[in-house]
């Protein structure tokens, strides 16, 4: 975003008894009806609360849909995050982008600032839905897509929630778009994942799945450090033509050194192998393994860098900071904010050195 450029200011109407209905029961995911005036422009929307730990938070997210017109920019449905655990508001944003420079499926976003019943609510983080818009507005071809929505999204046989055998293997998966069917086709892949022999993993796993848009995910992962990336805050897409599937990152305010409640993370938190079935069955291929060393070693001499990213950061930054100090949540933590990139900075180099020094695991 060019620093000059403007942030959008949305104008928001919500009738005061859809506010109480939002209010009452903040884990209700049915959306109330509301105004939205983007430039003039007006759209009838539905919005509702979205996230999990963040719906307690004093500064909401939510989760809009368009009804009419049913588009805006392309898009049915986006979401806007409040970033509230953040003290940057960047690391969502940054991570995004990150992924999308290294070769990656993410989606869009972009930040916005969001007025309600003519109050200022704040700063958001406006995110594109993955879902067919995400799809048609990349020119990709037609497919399934699921969403990961707890931690038995894990690609294994065994709930990680009820610690026992699945009673379905797309446990854990939203369907978002694509045809009924496309759910035995998720079920097969995870069957595939943990029955086939190590000694036909190889070649039968390349049948379903896109190995090297994964091993650039799960690298992108390792770096930043997302935690919860392998068995949750993920999306599924299984491409119509190809037949394979791909990863597509989603929440990720807990990276670049912070976790979820925005405490530091230090740099030795997440090991370089990661995490879930399969990955590690994938780095149990010596062939694979050796792309995925080459892909990190990449990435930590090119775009893993300080040089890379500084000045990402700081058009960000700066882009944002008139916006941080109308943000009733946030004005009082300019100070914090201010620190936040030469915090980021550090950890960069912290956890490129972590990795470098771990690298050798990936030859045994």
């Amino acid at each position: 975003m060019d620093k000059n450029q403007p942030i959008p200011e949305y104008q928001l109407f919500i009738h005061p008894a859809d506010v109480s209905e939002l209010r009452k029961d903040i884990w209700y995911d049915d959306p109330v009806a509301a105004k939205l005036t983007v430039n003039k422009k007006k759209y009838a929307i539905g919005i509702a609360y979205r996230g999990s730990h963040i719906r307690d938070l004093r500064k909401k997210s939510y989760a809009v849909e368009f009804y009419k017109p049913s588009k805006y920019q392309q898009a049915t449905a986006v979401h806007w995050n409040a970033e509230f655990k953040d003290p940057s508001l960047l690391r969502n944003k940054l991570s995004f982008d990150f992924f999308t420079d290294i070769g990656c499926l993410a989606p869009a976003a972009r930040f916005v600032f969001l007025k309600i019943n003519g109050k200022n609510e704040g700063l958001y983080l406006e995110i594109e839905a993955v879902d067919e818009c995400f799809l048609a507005n990349r020119k990709l071809p037609k497919g399934a897509v699921f969403y990961a929505v707890d931690g038995d999204a894990n690609f294994s046989l065994m709930s990680d929630l009820r610690k026992e055998v699945k009673e379905s293997l797309a446990l854990g998966y939203e369907q978002k778009c694509g045809t009924e069917q496309e759910h035995e086709y998720l079920q097969e892949f995870i069957y595939i994942i943990n029955t086939v022999s190590r000694e036909d993993f190889e070649a039968e796993i390349a049948k379903y799945v896109h190995v090297d848009q994964y091993l650039r995910w799960l690298a992108g992962v390792v770096l930043m450090q997302n935690f919860d990336g392998f068995v949750h805050n993920y999306a599924l897409y299984r491409n119509g033509e190809t037949g394979l599937f791909e990863v597509i990152p989603w929440d990720y305010d807990a990276t670049w050194g912070r976790d979820v409640e925005g405490e530091v993370m230090e740099e030795d938190y997440l090991r370089i192998e990661g995490f879930n079935t399969l990955t590690a069955r994938l780095l149990d291929v010596r062939a694979f393994r050796g792309r995925y060393r080459e892909l990190l070693e990449e990435l930590l001499d090119s775009k893993f860098t300080v040089a890379y990213i500084e000045p990402k950061i700081q058009a960000l930054h700066a882009s944002i900071r008139p916006y941080i100090e109308k943000d009733p949540y946030e004005k009082d933590n300019l100070a914090v904010f201010d620190q936040e990139p030469a915090f980021i900075y550090a950890y960069i180099e912290a956890r490129g050195n972590y990795i470098r020094e771990q690298l050798h695991l990936l030859d045994e």
